[in-house]
């Protein structure tokens, strides 16, 4: 006679916390699993999140995915007519969004300009008629 195995069983167990997952270059990767990691610190703009090593700087950015990704944790669900658990899989959260690293590169400055104060008075002259 043959058996049918049921499989693995999945349940939907999300946790209540927010999932995000960062994409690391892999220069950055070997890095931090290096024997020695140095520390990072992430710190903010008015535009955007920095994450800085001692020599490097990164911007962090949100990428949209076409394809979900689905984060799963061994679940022990309760016993249903038989006294032995069933261990299975638990989806805990669903993530559409990853957070990429880019590499920044210092901004120059040009000293041979001067502020004159004249950002957007064009527009407020010009481009009422508009």
């Amino acid at each position: 006679m043959s058996t049918q195995d049921a499989g693995i069983p999945l349940t939907h167990a999300p946790d209540s916390r927010g999932y995000k997952l960062m994409e690391l270059p892999p220069e950055l990767e070997a890095l931090l699993t290096a024997e020695d990691a140095p520390v990072v610190t992430l710190t903010s703009t008015p535009a955007t999140a920095l994450l800085k090593t001692q020599d490097k700087t990164y911007k962090l950015l949100q990428k949209n995915t076409s394809n979900s990704l689905i984060l799963l944790a061994p679940h022990v669900s309760a016993p249903s007519g038989s006294d032995t658990p069933a261990i299975g899989l638990g989806a805990i959260a669903t993530v559409h969004e990853t957070i990429e690293l880019v590499a920044q590169t210092e901004p120059q400055t040009i000293s041979n300009l001067k502020n004159t104060g004249s950002k957007g008075k064009w527009h407020e002259k010009f481009g009422r008629g508009r």
